[in-house]
């Protein structure tokens, strides 16, 4: 199939981030893909090879003169309205991709129609956590590369490697977080901190020399070797959408910065996820990663607390297993669409019931 998947970029680490993951996952599925996108500067550092049938496209009012067979608006985001005005011509199945949730209206939401002028229909298309949604992000062969990967020896070649006894922590955040906080806590064995670029280098340049802690600022990273940052760590801090994905497939301890909303519905999404993740785990280590994950979203007055990173690291991996054990977000969009395609249209392009 040819797709066409536009993409405006709000964050450039998070919308960007997982359009050009799925672009690349569909193309590597057999697939030609265009990304059309308003602000393509950090894929020069996220995937500065790019990427084989993948081609990147500016955005522009009139949007590319010919219609792919499938169109993906990224989160609510509207195609060019010439764009969409040549659509019915060509009838694409046109999916709008929404953000991930882990809140019980996804399951009800997901795959449902919205019809458009000129006959066409849109899909709403869901990432989840269950069986009942479009699932998460993951090319085939993730787990495969995860598997055979020395993580530490990762970090010493490119200089980055802890000390004999040293914890390794990943701190990627938003610009309201409050490391400070954590100090105690982390402080209680020798830590490196391996700080990206942006917010959490500047947050932690900020904190107060602590015995025993050790900063490392490191530089923009590509998309693949992120992932592999997040599997060389005993401890990963992400945020948004993207590396909140990645972080689950790297089956060690995580804390999700939440984007935050003025509303405060980002607290119920964090715990609608606490929900899912923490059912059937131990109940004290479930209440020790819940306090943790609001305490660094600043929900609530608790004194933050890390939770057993051994047992942390377990209950992980086998929440891991459950997600592996379901189809990915690719493969049932690739499906979704070809079924769609497929169905018997009338002369305008609408599906016939």
């Amino acid at each position: 199939m040819r797709w066409d998947l536009f993409c405006r970029v709000i964050d450039n680490h998070g919308d960007l981030g997982v359009c050009w993951r799925l672009a690349c996952d569909l193309a590597a599925r057999g697939d030609d893909v265009r990304l059309v996108v308003d602000d393509a500067t950090a894929l020069a550092w996220m995937a500065p090879a790019g990427a084989p049938r993948v081609q990147v496209l500016p955005w522009t009012d009139q949007g590319p003169t010919t219609v792919a067979d499938a169109v993906v608006e990224a989160f609510g985001c509207d195609p060019p309205a010439a764009y969409v005005q040549r659509m019915p011509t060509q009838a694409p199945v046109w999916i709008n991709l929404e953000y991930l949730s882990a809140e019980s209206y996804v399951e009800r939401s997901h795959g449902l129609p919205s019809p458009q002028p000129g006959g066409l229909t849109k899909w709403f298309f869901y990432p989840g956590f269950t069986a009942a949604t479009g699932g998460l992000l993951r090319e085939p062969g993730l787990m495969t590369q995860q598997a055979g990967f020395d993580g530490r020896a990762w970090l010493a070649a490119h200089g980055w490697a802890p000390r004999p006894g040293e914890r390794v922590v990943s701190v990627f955040c938003y610009a309201h977080a409050r490391p400070v906080d954590w100090l105690p806590q982390l402080a209680r064995q020798p830590t490196l901190l391996l700080a990206t670029p942006g917010h959490a280098t500047r947050l932690l340049r900020a904190l107060p020399q602590t015995p025993g802690l050790r900063v490392h600022e490191l530089p923009w990273l590509t998309q693949a070797d992120f992932d592999r940052l997040l599997w060389s760590c005993d401890l990963n801090l992400v945020r948004g959408e993207d590396s909140f994905v990645r972080a689950q497939w790297a089956g060690a301890p995580m804390l999700w910065h939440i984007y935050p909303q003025h509303d405060g519905v980002h607290a119920a999404k964090l715990d609608a996820w606490l929900d899912r993740l923490l059912q059937g785990a131990d109940p004290g280590l479930a209440a020790s990663v819940r306090q943790a994950q609001r305490a660094w979203n600043a929900l609530g007055s608790s004194t933050p607390t890390l939770p057993d990173l051994p047992a942390w690291r377990s209950w992980q991996q086998t929440w891991r297993d459950g997600l592996l054990a379901q189809h990915d977000l690719g493969s049932q969009l690739r499906r979704f669409a070809q079924e769609r395609r497929a169905a018997p249209r009338g002369k305008s392009g609408a599906l016939l019931e």
